[in-house]
């Protein structure tokens, strides 16, 4: 939680960016917004590149900003599931707004990029 620290001196928009930015926690939070629950290997699946132990430091990251909820049943095997929090479910208009706006956009993004205009990585 980098920007705890700098609570007081950031901009709401920043620190909400910083939240949910990033190459993953964007994905990740999609796709659990599409289900109430989901279990890590579905996740894992879900998401083609992502390796375990950047799933597993992304779900913790998400979970300590009490965006994810991590249920762990005494099974055997283990079961863990992961959920939205209400503050998570909150999210939930804007990250249908950030993928209709980029399925709007991703023609004219696309040729932006091939024409030397590279956008910042997540």
């Amino acid at each position: 939680m980098q920007y705890k620290e700098n609570l007081q001196q950031l901009c709401p928009a920043t620190f909400a960016f910083g939240v949910i930015g990033g190459k993953w926690n964007l994905p990740i939070l999609s796709m659990l917004s599409n289900q109430p629950v989901v279990r890590y290997n579905e996740l894992k699946r879900g998401l083609d590149g992502i390796t375990g132990t950047m799933l597993t430091n992304c779900l913790k990251e998400l979970i300590d900003y009490g965006i994810v909820h991590r249920e762990q049943y005494p099974e055997i095997p283990l079961r863990v599931e992961y959920s939205l929090t209400p503050s998570g479910q909150a999210l939930v208009p804007l990250i249908s707004s950030i993928v209709d706006w980029g399925e709007q956009h991703i023609e004219s993004l696309i040729a932006a990029d091939s024409s030397s205009v590279s956008p910042r990585p997540l």
